[in-house]
C-alpha cells in the first residue's frame, strides 16, 4: 500500500507519521499492494484538527472518511476507524457479489467469520415530486425556502437533472451527472 500524508496549517512530525503508518498497516492486508491511501490533515480556525482519508479502490469506487477533533491523534484514530469499517463493508459486498474464487490473490479477511453481518439499509419512504426547469439561483432560493439540505431540479442551461446541496462548510455544492 502506498501512503501519502499532506498537511495544511500544521507540520507533520515523525510521531504523527509513525502513528498513521502503524494504524494503516493493519488495513494493508485487506488492500492490494498498489492501492494508494491519501491522508490529508488541516488545522481550522476553531483549533479543530481535521483528518481526511481517501482510498481509490478501482472500478470507480472511492472510499473516503473524515474526522475532526481538538486532539490530532484522536481525529486520526476516528478517521482510520471509519475507513477500516468502509473497507470491510466494501469487501463484504464484493465477496457476496462475485464468485468464490475472485479473491484468490488476496488473503481471506478474518472479519467475515468473526463479525455478524451488518444491517442493510432499506428504503422506508418513497416520495414523488414534480421536477421543473430552473436556474441554479432559483434552485438555491427554493432549497432555502423549503429548509432542506439538498434540492433536485432540471438545470435550464444544460437541460439535465442536477442536485444542489449544502456542504459541511456552509457553502453550496452542485452535482451534475455525466452520461
Amino acid at each position: 500500500m502506498k501512503l501519502t500524508i499532506n498537511a495544511r496549517n500544521m507540520s507533520v512530525t515523525p510521531g504523527i507519521t509513525q502513528r498513521i503508518e502503524k494504524k494503516t498497516n493493519t488495513m494493508s492486508r485487506y488492500l492490494l499492494p498498489d492501492t494508494e491511501m491519501q491522508v490529508r490533515m488541516r488545522k481550522e480556525k476553531n483549533d479543530n484538527r481535521v483528518v481526511e482519508i481517501t482510498v481509490p479502490m478501482g472500478n470507480n469506487v472511492i472510499l473516503r472518511s473524515e474526522a475532526a477533533d481538538q486532539n490530532l491523534f484522536v481525529a486520526i484514530d476516528q478517521a482510520l476507524t471509519k475507513m477500516e469499517r468502509q473497507i470491510r463493508k466494501h469487501r463484504t459486498k464484493l465477496s457476496k457479489r462475485l464468485r468464490e474464487d475472485a479473491f484468490t490473490a488476496m488473503p481471506e479477511p478474518e472479519y467475515l467469520e468473526e463479525e455478524p453481518e451488518e444491517e442493510q439499509l432499506k428504503v422506508v419512504r418513497r416520495k414523488t415530486f414534480p421536477v421543473r426547469p430552473m436556474s441554479v439561483e432559483d434552485a438555491t432560493i427554493e432549497m432555502e425556502l423549503l429548509g432542506h439540505s439538498f434540492f433536485v431540479f432540471v438545470n435550464v442551461d444544460t437541460d439535465r437533472t442536477n442536485v444542489l446541496y449544502l456542504r459541511k462548510d456552509g457553502n453550496l455544492g452542485l452535482l451534475e451527472p455525466e452520461a
